[in-house]
């Protein structure tokens, strides 16, 4: 599900930023896997957008802080953020950066936004607490774990920082409002 929600994410950011064509993007090589399906559909997804892709690697506070001062060197129109544990983990450092150099950013993770980043697209964290339940609960009941199903979380969403979008003096057109799960003000 990796492609079809990096590339969501990456349409969401041209929503908002309609003449956006450079984007750097920033992903945490510890987490392989994860990184190489983003780059694959980040790559992908700019390509028939007309979008220009620079990828940044850090696994490192000192390698994020490389990474913006290169963004500053090079200003880039918008940032995309990768998901890890790591990159969540930094998420205040982030949004700070992100914020003093005036770079919008898509996350994949609510507590982005809820730190002070633009905008997140993402698994809800309510959504898979509460299949976790269920499969506690299953499990309670006598299922064998090895028997029951692996799923992902179905249930997606949308959350904007409305207060860093002005700060940043972007206007939020009323067809990304619309659609957004929660608007953080």
């Amino acid at each position: 599900m990796v492609g079809e929600v990096v590339t969501k994410r990456l349409e969401l950011l041209r929503d908002l930023l309609p003449k956006a064509a450079r984007i750097d993007v920033l992903v945490d090589p510890i987490s392989s896997t994860t990184t190489e399906s983003t780059l694959r559909g980040v790559d992908a997804a700019a390509q028939t957008m007309g979008m220009q892709i620079r990828a940044f690697k850090a696994s490192t506070i000192r390698e994020i802080d490389a990474a913006f001062a290169a963004f500053v060197n090079e200003r880039p129109d918008a940032l995309f953020i990768g998901i890890s544990p790591f990159l969540l983990d930094r998420r205040v450092q982030l949004a700070q950066l992100a914020a003093r150099h005036a770079l919008p950013a898509i996350y994949a993770d609510r507590e982005h936004a809820e730190v002070g980043g633009l905008m997140s697209y993402g698994a809800s964290i309510g959504d898979a607490y509460r299949q976790l339940g269920v499969y506690a609960g299953r499990v309670l009941k006598g299922a064998k774990p090895a028997d029951l199903p692996v799923v992902q979380s179905s249930k997606l969403e949308l959350v904007i920082n409305h207060s860093t979008a002005r700060m940043l003096g972007l206007t939020l057109p009323p067809t990304l409002l619309s659609i957004a799960d929660d608007v953080i003000e």
